[in-house]
C-alpha cells in the first residue's frame, strides 16, 4: 500500500501552535525504525520488512519485495517529531509501531524477534525525547505465552505504559476468549491497550485506490473489534482493563444502538449480554481522530466526555495536524476540553500524577 508523501519542504511546515493551557496528550501516533535488522536465522521469513532509499528525508518500507508505504524521517527522527509536536500543541505523545509491523502473520518466534527490536527502538526514542514521548509496545499476539512475555519485558524493563494491538489477529477478533490470559496480564500490570486496525476485513468490497483501506476498511474493522469486546463481556471479566480504540471507535457508534435493541429482541443476545452494551461502551476509551466536529460531539455524548482522548496518526499523511483546534471547533466547554486534551489520556495511560504546564 504505497502512498506518495509530501515533499520535504512541505513536510517541514506545521500548523501554528494552539497554545492551550495544559497542552495535549496524543495517544495515537506511530513509529517506523530507520532500519530493520536482517533476520539472524538460516532464512529470511516471508513478510519480513526492510527499508529502501526513497527521495530526500523519506524511505520505503518494503514487504515481500514491494513498497508497502513510503514514510518520512519523522517516523524515527526524534528532533523533528518534537518540533512538530510543539507546533501542534502536544506536550506528550504515546508512540506505537506502524500497525503492519505487528506481524501477526509471521511465525511467532520470528515475530517476537522483530517486535523485540522494534520495542527497543521505541525505548531508545523515548530516552532521547526529554519526557515528550512515552512508549506503547508491540507483542506477538498469535502466541499468547510469547505475547505475555514481551508485554512484561516492555512494561517492566523498557518502562512502557502499555501496548498497541491489532483489531484482529489473523482474522480472529480480539474479543475472542482465547486472548483472555493476555488481557488478564495487561490488567495485572496496569498496562494500557490501544487497538488499531490491521489487515481489515471487507477489502474485497472496496472500489477505488488502495488508500481506501485506511479510509474505509480501518474504521469498519475497529468497530467490529470494539463490538467483539462488548459481546464477549471482556470488561465484565477484567473490569480494571484500560482499553482504547482508534479512529473514534470506527463504526461502533452506529452499531451500538443496534446491539442495545437486539438485546431486547433476541433471547440469545439477552442471555449472553449480561451487561448493557451501552453501559460497557462507556468504560472503553476512544481517540478523537474522526475529522468532523459533529461526529466528535456525537461520540462524546454517546460514550461520555470522560472517554475520548486526542489522537493524530502523526506523522503519517492521513493525520490531524491541528488536534486541539479540532476540539475547539466542536464547541466544547472548558471542562470538557480539559478532559479531551489531556485528563482522559492521563487516566488511560496511567499518568494521573503527571503535571502538565
Amino acid at each position: 500500500m504505497a502512498s506518495k508523501p509530501p515533499d520535504c519542504a512541505m513536510a517541514e511546515l506545521a500548523a501554528p501552535c494552539s497554545c492551550h493551557a495544559g497542552g495535549g496528550i496524543d495517544v495515537h501516533a506511530h513509529v517506523v525504525p530507520e532500519h530493520f535488522p536482517a533476520y539472524l536465522g538460516s532464512r529470511v521469513p516471508a513478510h519480513w520488512p526492510s527499508m529502501a532509499a526513497a527521495h530526500a528525508c523519506h524511505r520505503h518500507v518494503m514487504i515481500d519485495g514491494g513498497i508497502y508505504r513510503t514514510v518520512s524521517d519523522r517516523c524515527w527522527d526524534v528532533g523533528k517529531r518534537i518540533a512538530d509536536l510543539k507546533q501542534m500543541g502536544v506536550t506528550l505523545q504515546a508512540v506505537s509501531p506502524m500497525p503492519e509491523l505487528l506481524s501477526y502473520w509471521l511465525d511467532p518466534r520470528d515475530a517476537h524477534q522483530l517486535l523485540r527490536y522494534i520495542n527497543e527502538q521505541i525505548a531508545d526514542m523515548v530516552s532521547r525525547a526529554d519526557g515528550v514521548l512515552i512508549g506503547l509496545g508491540a507483542v506477538p499476539l498469535q502466541d499468547i505465552d510469547l505475547a505475555i512475555a514481551e508485554l512484561e519485558h516492555a512494561v517492566a524493563r523498557l518502562g512502557f505504559v502499555g501496548v498497541e494491538i491489532g483489531s484482529n489477529v489473523n482474522g480472529v477478533p480480539i474479543g475472542d476468549p482465547r486472548f483472555d490470559p493476555f488481557f488478564e496480564a495487561c490488567e495485572a500490570l496496569g498496562a494500557a491497550v490501544f487497538v488499531h486496525a490491521v489487515r481489515p476485513t471487507g477489502m474485497d468490497r472496496l472500489v477505488g485506490p488502495a488508500a481506501l483501506q485506511q479510509v474505509l476498511a480501518y474504521p469498519s474493522d475497529v468497530g467490529l473489534a470494539a463490538a467483539s469486546v462488548l459481546t464477549a463481556g471482556l470488561l465484565d471479566r477484567h473490569p480494571a482493563l484500560r482499553i482504547a480504540f482508534s479512529h473514534g471507535g470506527g463504526t461502533l457508534a452506529s452499531l451500538l444502538p443496534r446491539l442495545e435493541r437486539a438485546r431486547q429482541v433476541f433471547p440469545a443476545l439477552r442471555d449472553s449480554l449480561h451487561t448493557s452494551p451501552a453501559e460497557q461502551a462507556r468504560k472503553l476509551f476512544f481517540d478523537t481522530l474522526v475529522f468532523d466536529a459533529a461526529t466528535l460531539r456525537h461520540l462524546t455524548g454517546l460514550f461520555g466526555a470522560s472517554q475520548l482522548m486526542v489522537g493524530t496518526d502523526h506523522p503519517f499523511n492521513f493525520q490531524d495536524s491541528t488536534p486541539l483546534a479540532s476540539l475547539d471547533d466542536a464547541g466544547f466547554d472548558a471542562d470538557t476540553l480539559a478532559l479531551l486534551r489531556h485528563r482522559n489520556a492521563e487516566r488511560f495511560l496511567g499518568l494521573a500524577q503527571r503535571t502538565f504546564p
